[in-house]
């Protein structure tokens, strides 16, 4: 069974994490879920979600898989942060510019931070999806710093040559762009033809 780390960052558009979660999770791929204190803030304003009872809880209620698990960001002690914990990749999604700063940076502050930093010592595949415009030199700056290290950087920017209908379709494209990233066969948009 693939194994994906999956990490959610306070960008406006959880919405594409959420569509690529469900899509590794249909496949029947282990997900590990990483969502940090500001992406629980974007989710509560963008989808109306109530984190009363507990984050975790909340995400298990909405994916209903046993192949989720959970991660406290604040738990720098987990699997995820030591090489030792084997997968087939991780994906930032969507990715703040200052995650992106975070891991060019290696400040491994968080379990975020330091599971991203696990994947570049490691040489494992590590994807980031940036979510912000305009974009500074300085984030052009550390993204370019992350792609000479081999990080995959796929930003949010939808086409438009698959005549999309609905906020379904835009964000199917870039999901869907990021699983060819990821290398994982889909049809969730149509191709150029």
């Amino acid at each position: 069974m693939k194994k994906y780390i999956v990490a959610l960052t306070g960008a406006s558009g959880i919405i594409y994490g959420l569509r690529l979660i469900t899509e590794l999770l249909d496949r029947d791929y282990e997900v590990h879920l990483i969502v940090s204190e500001a992406a629980c803030i974007v989710i509560e304003h963008e989808l109306n979600w109530n984190f009363a009872d507990s984050r975790e809880a909340a995400f298990r209620r909405y994916f209903a898989k046993d192949n989720l698990h959970y991660y406290d960001n604040s738990d720098i002690a987990a699997a995820l942060a030591s090489g030792s914990f084997i997968s087939d990749g991780m994906v930032v999604i969507p990715c703040t510019m200052a995650t992106v700063s975070a891991i060019a940076n290696g400040s491994s502050r968080s379990l975020l931070e330091r599971a991203a930093d696990v994947m570049l010592k490691e040489k494992r595949p590590l994807i980031t999806v940036p979510r912000e415009t305009p974009l500074s030199t300085l984030h052009l700056k550390n993204m370019l710093f992350l792609s000479e290290m081999g990080v995959h950087i796929v930003p949010a920017m939808p086409a438009f040559y698959t005549q999309p209908q609905n906020i379904d379709d835009i964000v199917d494209f870039v999901v869907g762009k990021v699983m060819d990233a990821m290398h994982i066969e889909h049809n969730i948009f149509k191709r150029y033809d």
